[in-house]
Parts: structure tokens; sequence; C-alpha cells
């Protein structure tokens, strides 16, 4: 059985569900997603840290920590932007790291966001 998380983000039309727990695993994706729904199209360091304060958020909804994500997929329009990205990276993840993989894409949905991410944790709770 699938429970969805609310972690705090609006509905942006699309089908699908922020973070979702089935199994003691936690399935969560984000992007540079303000609270009121628009969308963060500035420099790659804020839109990172957005990122990533959405991904802790949604796994402290879930009743778990960052120690609990065990992957992280990012997707990043511009593959010069990984130096920056895995700063602000540091700033939430500390070792051991969580398996990761990083790949440029051509384009992400909303013309200027720059970032999105995939991660996946165990969260019991």
């Amino acid at each position: 059985m699938k429970e969805v998380i609310d972690v705090g983000l609006p509905d942006v039309g699309q089908p699908f569900s922020w973070a979702v727990r089935s199994g003691g695993i936690l399935f969560t994706s984000q992007g540079p997603v303000r609270k009121d729904g628009s969308i963060d199209t500035g420099p790659i360091e804020d839109q990172a840290r957005l990122t990533f304060r959405n991904l802790q958020s949604a796994v402290e909804a879930a009743g778990g920590t960052l120690d609990d994500v065990t992957q992280v997929l990012i997707y990043m329009t511009d593959v010069n932007d990984m130096k920056a990205i895995d700063a602000v990276y540091r700033e939430f993840f500390t070792a051991p790291y969580p398996s990761r993989s990083s790949a440029a894409v051509a384009a992400l949905v909303v013309p200027g966001m720059k970032v999105e991410i995939v991660a996946f944790g165990v969260v019991n709770k």
C-alpha cells in the first residue's frame, strides 16, 4: 500500500505526488519549487539549494532525516553546473553519501529550471 506524504508544496496541476512511501521506502522528486508553486529560475546555486531544502522537507514530513536518503538522481540542463550543485549538495549531505547519479538533459519542464532530483530513502515511521 502506498501513502502520499504531504510535503507542504502545492498541487501544480500535473498527475504526480511530491512524495510517496511504500514498504518503508520513500520515493520523492523535487525541483526549485517555492511554497506558492512558483519556480525559481535564478542562479543554479539558488535553484539547487531550494531543491535540496524541498527534499529535506519531504524526508522530514515522512518522519526521517537526510541521513535516511539512500539514492539521489540529479538532472541538470548544463553539465557545467555540476561543480555548483556539488557544493550545495555538501551543505545537505555528509559522508557516507547516498548513492548518486547525475545527468545533463536537454531541458526540464519549466523554461529556466536548471535542476531536478529524484531521491529514495528508507523511512519506516
